[in-house]
């Protein structure tokens, strides 16, 4: 006969507990008053592009938010399914009520598939690897019979647009929980979406720079997706923290930049020692941050490692003239920036302060 499990006491959903999880519910629910509306691709397209150029559409993109990201494959598969009249996800915007934006339409979710309605209106967007309707390949809009054009643009996408009553909170919490999770969007891109602030502007700023991105050059797509701000990100939270690294980067950039995302960091400081480990990586590292004259990327812990490692040594000797740089090439480096157990503490400690010590002449 088998036993009886046992239950352990602080598992056991109790009516006490069940009182208390219904109550915390009906306190932290936000009430969210919102409209389902239905819109011809035509009209939406309208109210996108009208006065765009002059950041005055009606329907727009907030900068939080990601640039183009889909390829012309995935645009080409999402034409292809309201073209078989296919279910297409909501639309989610919100009713803006501050001044500089009254009656406009923010999107919280959808700015892709308005983007590539756009594209395809406008011939912008040649078809291509269609699956169902493997005859469209090669088309733009201008290509399609008249009567289809007409068909298409009458096309209803829905839309929950939340009234001006949602505030700013509700509609960043609302764009937490559409995206978190979701494969599309990287984690740069959501703290752009979650975590705006002082310190995320800052850092924006910064993975503009010239020098910056000459040294440690991406590719266009890895600038729509916000790499470069990934990776000042992780220079500024490795320099000032990696002491306190654990496993999870993820974890321990959010909490970071959660720390540091206020009026309370010193700007020039920092400003001054990104730019002077830039100046210095310019001067001695051949290659800048990349792996050679053949690469055109560099990977994030090869950065991190270069970046941190010199500016900790920079704190040391601000005048610091290195007498070798023959250890780029050695093995220890080289192994010390592999991407094999590259997020464990004890790893980002070896590969930092390898740096920083060759820098200084330490043996």
């Amino acid at each position: 006969m088998p036993k009886k499990q046992n239950v352990p006491i602080d598992t056991e959903i109790t009516t006490t507990r069940r009182d208390e999880a219904e109550a915390e519910i009906r306190d932290k629910q936000k009430p969210i008053d919102y409209d389902t509306k239905e819109y011809p691709v035509e009209i939406l397209v309208q109210k996108y592009d009208e006065g765009r150029s002059e950041d005055e559409n009606e329907l727009f993109i907030p900068d939080y938010q990601r640039e183009m990201a889909w390829d012309d494959a995935r645009q080409s598969k999402f034409i292809e399914s309201v073209l078989l009249g296919l279910p297409i996800p909501y639309i989610f915007v919100a009713d803006i009520p501050d001044k500089e934006n009254e009656g406009r339409l923010e999107i919280i979710d959808g700015s892709q598939r308005i983007r590539t309605l756009a594209k395809f209106l406008s011939n912008e967007l040649k078809l291509s690897k269609l699956e169902k309707l493997e005859k469209l390949n090669d088309f733009r809009f201008s290509d399609l019979s008249l009567p289809r054009q007409r068909r298409f643009k009458r096309t209803t996408l829905r839309m929950i647009q939340l009234t001006e009553k949602a505030t700013e909170d509700i509609r960043r919490d609302m764009f937490e929980r559409i995206n978190t999770g979701s494969v599309v969007l990287n984690d740069m891109e959501k703290r752009r979406g979650i975590q705006r602030g002082p310190f995320l502007n800052f850092i924006h700023q910064l993975s503009q720079n010239d020098d910056f991105l000459e040294l440690c050059p991406f590719t266009s797509n890895d600038i729509d997706r916000r790499e470069p701000q990934e990776f000042v990100l992780r220079f500024f939270a490795y320099l000032n923290n990696y002491q306190n690294f654990k496993r999870q980067v993820n974890k321990f950039l959010n909490e970071y930049l959660e720390t540091n995302n206020n009026d309370n960091f010193d700007e020039q400081k920092m400003k001054a020692e990104f730019e002077s480990m830039l100046s210095f990586v310019r001067t001695y590292f051949p290659h800048g941050f990349r792996k050679g004259e053949k690469h055109t990327t560099t990977p994030r812990i090869r950065f991190e490692a270069i970046a941190v490692g010199t500016a900790l040594a920079l704190r040391e000797e601000n005048d610091l003239k290195p007498n070798s740089m023959t250890w780029l090439n050695s093995p220890e480096f080289k192994e010390y920036t592999t991407s094999d157990a590259s997020n464990s503490k004890p790893k980002v400690k070896k590969r930092i302060e390898y740096v920083r010590d060759q820098l200084l002449g330490k043996p």
